[in-house]
Formats: C-alpha cells, sequence, structure tokens
C-alpha cells in the first residue's frame, strides 16, 4: 500500500512571458499555446503526487473566460483534485498579470486527466490524497463526478450510436441547425 500525500506536497505553479510568437494575428495568444503549457504543469503535478512517468489521458474541460495578450505574465496553478487506482485529475486555474498595470485576470480554468506509468510503460497504483480542508474535500468529489462523466462520455463516443434507432438520431437534429436532405 502506497502511503499517502497530501495535496500539497505536489501543487505546481509555473510562470511564463507571453512572446509575440504564441500570438494569432490579433496578439492574443493561441489557445492552443495555453494548453501546451497546461499539459506540461499537469505533469509537473501528477509527476510529483504519482513519483512515476505520467501522461495525459483526458482534458476533461477548458473553459476560457479572459484572452490573454503578448506580455501578459500567464501563471498557472495545479493541484490534484482527485486520485483514482492508477489516474488524477489534475484541476488548473490560469491568470495573467499586466506587469505594467499590476490588473490579474482569471482567463481559464481546466481538468486534465494524467495516468501513472512504471517503468515498463504499464499503468501503476498512484498515493492516495490526504484532505486538510473542505477545499480540498470539495475538489476531490466533484473530481469523482468529473470522472463518472468522463467514463460515460468515453463509452458514448465509442458507441458510435449504433445502439440508438436511427429514427431516434434524426429526432435529435429536430430544431437544430441543420438540414437532412436524405
Amino acid at each position: 500500500m502506497l502511503t499517502p500525500k497530501k495535496v500539497s506536497d505536489s501543487e505546481t505553479t509555473i510562470t511564463e512571458l507571453m512572446i509575440p510568437a504564441f500570438a494569432n494575428f490579433s496578439g492574443k495568444i493561441h489557445g492552443g499555446t495555453l494548453l501546451s503549457l497546461m499539459d506540461k504543469v499537469a505533469y509537473v503535478c501528477a509527476a510529483k503526487h504519482s513519483g512515476n512517468y505520467c501522461v495525459t489521458v483526458a482534458v476533461e474541460g477548458v473553459e476560457f473566460f479572459n484572452p490573454v495578450e503578448v506580455g501578459d505574465l500567464v501563471s498557472i496553478k495545479a493541484s490534484v483534485n482527485y486520485v483514482g487506482r492508477t489516474t488524477m485529475i489534475i484541476g488548473m486555474r490560469i491568470e495573467s498579470l499586466k506587469p505594467k498595470t499590476g490588473v490579474v485576470t482569471h482567463t481559464n480554468s481546466c481538468y486534465f486527466t494524467m495516468a501513472a506509468k512504471n517503468d515498463d510503460g504499464e499503468l501503476t497504483e498512484v498515493p492516495g490524497l490526504i484532505l486538510e480542508n473542505e477545499t480540498q474535500t470539495r475538489r476531490f468529489a466533484e473530481g469523482k463526478l468529473l470522472r463518472k462523466l468522463s467514463l460515460e462520455k468515453r463509452e458514448l463516443l465509442k458507441s458510435d450510436l449504433k445502439n440508438i434507432y436511427s429514427g431516434d438520431i434524426r429526432k435529435m437534429c429536430d430544431g437544430e441547425k441543420c438540414e437532412l436532405t436524405y
């Protein structure tokens, strides 16, 4: 049995300057650039908790609330919110700081599911999580619900809707912005 770890043992914050090479034509930072940074931070947080190499299983949700601009300092704060047998849900809060004004803006939040692997590349068990306050307990419970929804989503996507009658599929299109031409 692995020794459980505190959430604070693996909390990670990384700050990076947003440079012109990260921007689109309007000077806003590409979402893909931010996703790449989030993936790195999720890896660091998961590796610190598990003590193993980790891989990204899924991006459970990314909400972009406000744009990030060239010159902003972006900080990504990550923590292990939930642990399963071999996986961890990493919650992240992303904020941008405008150095000249000191204005901090919550730009987005997200959840990554990471899996731990051993030296042979096989999934390996991760330590439990010691919850020390209400916020950590709430995040753990939210993570459990998020994991359940994610598994349901994966099953639905695998099914390719083959188990749903074609008439029902057609009805799902009623009132939507599409035209059925067959």
